[in-house]
């Protein structure tokens, strides 16, 4: 009989861009990259797992506004034409470096991770991802969690409940409509948790929700059991705490397996190593930027590096496999004879860090996944709701204010460099309460644009755009997109204010942000 359980947590989330008013749109590419390098490869790993009868479990979280651009007909063609682009400049990399045996085995390596990229999207999946995703909730050895509508940082809402029930609403409405049944956890953004978030959590029927390690350790009364075990809250939803040792194991480019010298060189891309007359076809947008052909593997620390040797990344990204899975059970064995019940270990990540960060990544969970299945007996891989299955009785625990992310309690999310954004924020939640109470059953021209009202102040919530301020990345975007969503909102509350619509104004805003089809006004009420 096994002794423990791991639980792999993936969540995969963008923010929405969709600009149909330009030809190209640079920040288009996170969505592009995200699919050919991650999203893609993890669907063709489940896949072969399922067809090698593996009996595994893992848990995937998908953002409402991740499955809103794989639902947009617009992002989709423009996806399709990218990854084509890409493989025409692979078969033109294969010319170019034909005299050079090393950088020509690159070359074809591309080629046929672009031509196998494009026969999943295009062929088997006719570009609608989301197939590949109902099928694998239907294989039972996957279960997909929600985020919040916009990946919203609830804590920076407490004092809004209707806010925060607008950010879980609209998540379990897009779930129930992809999946056609109800989500029963959910992972909150950027682990954000404050004390009476999973009394909200309830009212929508969700059972379980992720949250930093000091979350539970600091939570009244102490957690008997530490990490290794879900608790649950008063309102009856549980929380699963997240393990250190898995993490630091993956997340750290220091102490990790992702900074190992023989994996790929995130940051050499022939997207600024070759000369921009060739690549300037493929860019998407103005100026230089990745274009997803990486040729150098990381090699040390200086600025020399060294060509890739897929080989040698491989057998690299297999040994970190069966070091992880030995450290798992050495940790696993040790905390049952100290707990005195079968311990959990959550190991919850970015499923972006898997293909596009960490080359490998995807590589190294199908080796872990393998080598936990048939290698070893000390634990097994387990969903959340498997393991609340197992006894009958858990601790009641309040759980504390946390977060991830620097010094753990909401300050990537609000500081110096984005705190200007909140007094916003907070005059829209309060508009929009205060149209909602005066007009509790609008109907026709008059409900589309309360509907869409809501839609801008959810999408001026998205934690990505505090984030991205605060590291300093993408940050005249992310400061022109909140800025955007607020005058639209305030032009648009005008309008309803004094009876003043311009129903072609609003189409077009409409148009451009046309995620959330289930949106209700209401629940602001």
């Amino acid at each position: 009989m096994e002794k423990g359980y791991l639980s792999f947590i993936l969540h995969a989330h963008l923010p929405f861009v969709r600009h149909p008013e330009h030809e190209q749109f640079l920040e288009e590419s996170w969505f592009f990259e995200g699919i050919t390098e991650t999203y893609i490869p993890l669907i063709k790993m489940l896949e072969s797992l399922l067809n090698d009868n593996v009996d595994f479990a893992i848990t995937i979280s998908l953002s409402p506004t991740l499955i809103a651009m794989m639902e947009d007909e617009l992002l989709n063609a423009r996806y399709k034409r990218r990854l084509e682009a890409l493989l025409d400049l692979s078969y033109k990399e294969i010319e170019r470096t034909k005299f050079d045996a090393r950088l020509n085995r690159l070359a074809h390596m591309y080629n046929n991770l672009f031509k196998e990229a494009l026969y999943i999207y295009a062929e088997k999946y006719h570009c609608r991802l989301l197939e590949a995703f109902r099928k694998l909730d239907q294989s039972g050895k996957v279960e997909f969690m929600i985020c919040a509508g916009t990946h919203g940082f609830l804590p920076l809402m407490e004092m809004y409940p209707q806010a925060v029930r607008s950010q879980v609403k609209i998540a379990v409405d897009t779930y129930k409509r992809v999946f056609g049944h109800a989500p029963r956890g959910i992972w909150l953004p950027e682990c954000g948790y404050y004390p009476g978030l999973d009394s909200i959590l309830k009212e929508f029927g969700l059972r379980f929700f992720i949250v930093d390690v000091h979350g539970v350790l600091f939570a009244e009364p102490r957690p008997r059991f530490g990490v290794y075990n879900p608790y649950y809250c008063k309102s009856g939803v549980a929380a699963f705490a997240r393990d250190i040792e898995t993490s630091k194991a993956v997340w750290s480019a220091e102490e990790g397996y992702p900074g190992d010298y023989n994996y790929r060189e995130f940051y050499r891309d022939i997207g600024y190593d070759l000369d921009l007359d060739y690549v300037k076809p493929y860019l998407n947008g103005d100026g230089r930027m990745n274009i997803g052909i990486k040729y150098h593997k990381i090699t040390g620390r200086s600025d020399y590096k060294d060509l890739y040797d897929p080989d040698a990344a491989r057998e690299t990204a297999s040994a970190h496999a069966g070091n992880f899975m030995f450290n798992r059970e050495k940790q696993i064995e040790h905390l049952y004879g100290k707990l005195g019940r079968k311990p959990i270990i959550v190991a919850p990540y970015d499923a972006e860090l898997y293909g596009h960060w960490w080359f490998e990544g995807v590589d190294w969970l199908n080796f872990v996944i393998r080598k936990v299945c048939y290698d070893q007996k000390v634990f097994k891989l387990i969903t959340p709701m498997g393991y609340l299955k197992l006894y009958d009785k858990f601790q009641i625990i309040n759980p504390s204010l946390s977060s991830w992310g620097w010094k753990g309690y909401s300050e990537v999310w609000l500081e110096g460099s984005n705190d200007w954004i909140y007094p916003h924020l907070h005059m829209m939640v309060e508009r929009m309460t205060e149209l909602t109470h005066e007009f509790p059953h609008a109907s026709g021209d008059l409900k589309e644009a309360l509907n869409h009202l809501a839609r801008e102040l959810l999408l001026a919530q998205s934690s990505d755009w505090p984030f991205m301020m605060k590291t300093n990345i993408f940050s005249q975007y992310a400061c022109q997109r909140i800025k955007d969503h607020i005058d639209s909102f305030n032009k648009l509350y005008e309008m309803i204010k004094y009876n003043k619509l311009d129903m072609g104004w609003l189409g077009r805003r409409i148009n451009q942000y046309n995620l959330f089809k289930e949106i209700d006004y209401r629940v602001y009420k």
